[in-house]
């Protein structure tokens, strides 16, 4: 064994990374790039009765004002899901941000300014950014009924309603019902680097440069919506500066490429910061439930409807309210469940997939219950999640992938970390919650390796690496395989002439499937070098064995390098070894397939409340996940700390704020709080569980969500131990605190005074 896994590799890419000399796509300048600027209106919606764009193309540099007459009529559009969001605004805007024209200048400044001059003669109409008040009877409709031809929900804002469960809730007997309705806010994924786009015509093709996380996913789409072959369509994908789920499908490659291919150069579009705001979000939910319990605390039912504000356009929004639906009565033991998750459409900026994929919003309300349930009956919380916790290989959502890994295990370890039978003073609370989150349902990857006559090695991958270090973990499968140290190894991502297919960049799917295509093609490789080692050493093909970079022959070991040069002989050549990884449909499947793996994470918070302003400091946060064999422990760590402070992000301090029109208030850094370095946990600890039992290389799972999903319920439980009083919206802002604490001073206030003059029942 060469010994590459399970050590903290080095980061490739790492040095680039933090010397500042990578090149993301807003470094790539060609020469002749003409600059994009988007044309908005100052509110959600507005009937656009007229675009003029004569005072724009009178600056100077001006080259093109693209409107949407100007735009092949229909004007097209597109979507993972549904074809519903037009390339630019057609007859009205449907969220503050939406374009109605595009300006494509010589110089930023030019483009700028041109974009001031588009004169919009439009008239703003009631918006709804609210689940209630876009179910509300008589609420406008965000989307064109045309659009849904023979859906019988056309006429509402609901786009799709999912059903899910098993058993009977309705005869369910239990000791207790726990229930409640809990909110989940609406919020931006602020990757460090904003969302950018360019197209330039290539012959009678083009090529798209993207910060995309899904290359192949943007060449499909834009083929389709350009009337090219796939092999016209290039897509070039940069190394992207975070993504989180943001990225991962088009927003404005179409625009851009229909632009450069009128004017017939290069066009660049960046994105501000605030306009990316106004680009994508995640899902906010509002999620009911209904819990029941026996005596000893075991589950009985488990009752959930959600309704998740996806926005104006489905983008990946609807598939991502099923998935999360579809599991989200946890990673439980329940005879009985129901669950029914609706899509509802908003004036406001289309969501997409965000960290989680749709777990922490219903998450929220499940783990609270838990912990609501374990006071009612006098349980220790930890020990009510052992009692309903299914066994590894016990089936807990029936006709699905059973619990595929020692749960039990990861909430003691956790439970340890954060001493959790310990003592707290006054004004400190401690709580807990468990998330967990389907990995990938279908999957397709290939990987090919160059092992080169030096001994060095070539990867190719069609994986975006957005941060998460998935160069790393391929180049780390490779040296293990291959005998060649990891900075002997380059891998080639980012570019679809290039590199072979990969579905998409996802689910935390990178290291199972990737991962397993690379294991294919480098023992691809090992088999040419048995029948290499055989004819270079005159012995029985039979009698070697290559395993793990090493060729065993009769007698002796050698390392897999040294059978090259005399393999490959004086003519010198390579070994190539292409490799593939498939997760398959299931016909009938609420989701499309089984679950490939399960992200399962035990979070425990404790935090300390200022009575006097409502102001949350978490003393200690630990978070343990499941991860079968960490790969690189020190990226683990990384993903799951990370993802760790996101979480407390949307918890403490994150959402959008909007005023009646439905335009964003807090746009951009200033107005929109993150956790910056005074908001981290004074005591952060994470751990993995590895007990090799996941369907990855060397028994790995797919990580790095589960770690921020449970982060919200673990820190509302905490505050609640800490000051009596639970909080069933996030986030818990200094303000929301403070008013709640005043408010039970009050309750308990006007019970004593009733008390003393002899009041009450």
């Amino acid at each position: 064994m060469s010994g590459w896994i399970g050590t903290p590799a080095p980061r490739g890419g790492g040095a680039a990374r933090v010397t500042g000399t990578q090149r993301y796509l807003g470094d790539i300048h060609p020469a002749d790039a003409l600059h994009a600027k988007l044309v908005t209106l100052d509110c959600a919606r507005a009937r656009v009765l007229s675009v003029d764009p004569s005072a724009a193309l009178r600056v100077p540099g001006v080259r093109l004002v693209m409107t949407a007459a100007e735009l092949p009529q229909p004007v097209p559009r597109f979507g993972p899901q549904f074809a519903d969001r037009p390339v630019l605004a057609v007859g009205e805007t449907r969220f503050h941000g939406e374009p109605v024209a595009a300006v494509a200048a010589e110089s930023l400044d030019a483009a700028e300014e041109a974009a001031t001059l588009v004169r919009v003669d439009c008239e703003p109409l009631p918006a709804v950014t609210s689940v209630a008040a876009a179910l509300a009877p008589g609420a406008p409709l965000v989307q064109d009924p045309d659009l849904r031809p023979g859906d019988p929900l056309a006429r509402t804002n609901i786009l799709r309603e999912h059903h899910f469960g098993w058993g009977d809730v309705g005869s369910a007997a239990a000791d207790l019902i726990v229930e409640g309705t809990y909110s989940f806010p609406m919020v931006t994924h602020f990757a460090i680097e904003p969302h950018g786009f360019m197209a330039a015509p290539d012959g009678d093709g083009i090529v798209i440069w993207s910060t995309i996380q899904h290359a192949y996913w943007l060449q499909r789409e834009m083929a389709r919506l350009l009337g090219m072959p796939l092999a016209r369509v290039r897509v070039l994908a940069p190394d992207p500066g975070g993504g989180f789920g943001g990225k991962q499908h088009a927003k404005y490659e179409p625009l851009v490429a229909l632009m450069a291919l009128r004017v017939g150069r290069p066009v660049r579009l960046i994105l501000t910061l605030e306009e990316t705001f106004q680009a994508v979000r995640r899902n906010a939910a509002t999620s009911r439930i209904r819990t029941g319990f026996r005596r000893d605390g075991t589950i009985t039912f488990r009752d959930l409807e959600i309704d998740y504000l996806i926005g104006a356009y489905a983008d990946i929004a609807d598939r991502t309210v099923s998935k999360g639906g579809y599991s989200s009565s946890g990673p439980y033991r329940i005879p009985a469940a129901r669950v029914v998750a609706r899509s509802i459409l908003s004036h406001t900026p289309p969501s997409t997939a965000f960290r989680g994929f749709g777990a922490p919003e219903p998450n929220l309300a499940v783990e609270a219950s838990m912990n609501e349930a374990a006071r009612r009956l006098g349980i220790d919380p930890i020990e009510l999640r052992l009692r309903n916790l299914p066994r590894r290989g016990e089936s807990f959502i029936p006709g699905d992938t059973p619990a595929d890994g020692d749960w039990a295990e990861t909430v003691r370890r956790a439970a340890r970390l954060a001493a959790w039978d310990s003592p707290l003073p006054p004004g400190r609370g401690r709580g807990v919650a468990l998330g967990m989150k389907s990995g990938p349902t279908t999957g397709h990857s290939y990987a090919t390796v160059r092992l080169l006559a030096d001994g060095s090695a070539v990867l190719y991958s069609g994986t975006s690496d957005m941060g998460q270090g998935a160069r790393t973990v391929f180049a780390q499968m490779a040296a293990e395989e291959l005998g060649v140290p990891v900075d002997r190894i380059s891998v080639v991502m980012g570019d679809t002439a290039m590199v072979p297919y990969d579905q998409q960049t996802s689910a935390s799917r990178s290291t199972v499937l990737m991962g397993n295509a690379v294991l294919g093609a480098c023992r691809q490789i090992q088999a040419q070098v048995r029948s290499m080692a055989a004819r270079v050493h005159g012995v029985d093909e039979a009698a070697i064995v290559v395993d793990r970079g090493v060729v065993h022959l009769p007698g002796r070991d050698v390392a897999i390098p040294e059978v090259l040069g005399p393999g490959l002989g004086p003519l010198g050549g390579e070994i190539i070894g292409n490799g593939e990884s498939r997760h398959e449909v299931v016909a009938g499947h609420p989701l499309g397939g089984l679950a490939a793996f399960f992200e399962f994470n035990c979070t425990v918070v404790e935090v300390e409340v200022d009575e006097g302003t409502g102001e949350i400091a978490v003393l200690r946060h630990v978070t343990v996940s499941d991860v079968g064999r960490a790969i690189n422990p020190m990226q683990v760590a990384g993903q799951d700390e990370g993802a760790a402070i996101q979480g407390l992000g949307h918890t403490l301090m994150e959402h959008y704020i909007f005023d009646e029109s439905g335009r964003i208030e807090n746009l951009g850094a200033i107005d929109y709080r993150i956790p910056t370095s005074m908001d981290l946990p004074a005591d952060m600890r994470s751990a993995v569980v590895e007990n090799g039992d996941g369907p990855g290389p060397y028994g790995s799972k797919g990580m790095s969500e589960g770690a921020l999903i449970p982060v919200g319920p673990a820190v509302v439980e905490a505050v609640r131990d800490a000051i009596g009083v639970e909080i069933r919206e996030l986030p818990l802002t200094p303000e929301r605190v403070w008013r709640a604490i005043s408010e039970r001073r009050e309750e308990i206030a006007a019970a004593d005074r009733s008390a003393l003059t002899g009041g009450g029942a």
